[in-house]
């Protein structure tokens, strides 16, 4: 079996393991902010011709768009669009 332990960082406590154990923990996972602002972020943003890439729902062409610097200035800009027909969102680096 291997060598499992518990110890200390600060002192030289060590408590050896013996016994095998199993713990399982259900994670509460964490509300998702819209970085983009929602809804209303598109509102009053351009559109522009671009295929929504949602196909099997959705033969839109025109869709909304920000462009938002998220990196370093010396890298291009990200552009995040919004389709005008069925809301999905997508970006393009």
């Amino acid at each position: 079996m291997d060598d499992f332990r518990f110890f200390c960082r600060t002192c030289p406590y060590i408590y050896r393991i013996e016994t095998k154990f199993e713990n399982k923990m259900n994670l509460q996972r964490k509300e998702v902010d819209d970085v983009l602002g929602g809804a209303e972020a598109f509102k009053d943003a351009h559109a522009t011709s671009v295929q929504c890439p949602n196909v099997q729902n959705c033969r839109s062409q025109r869709a909304f768009f920000m462009e938002i610097q998220i990196r370093s200035g010396d890298e291009p800009a990200t552009i995040f669009y919004r389709c005008c027909e069925c809301s999905h969102q997508w970006k393009e680096n």
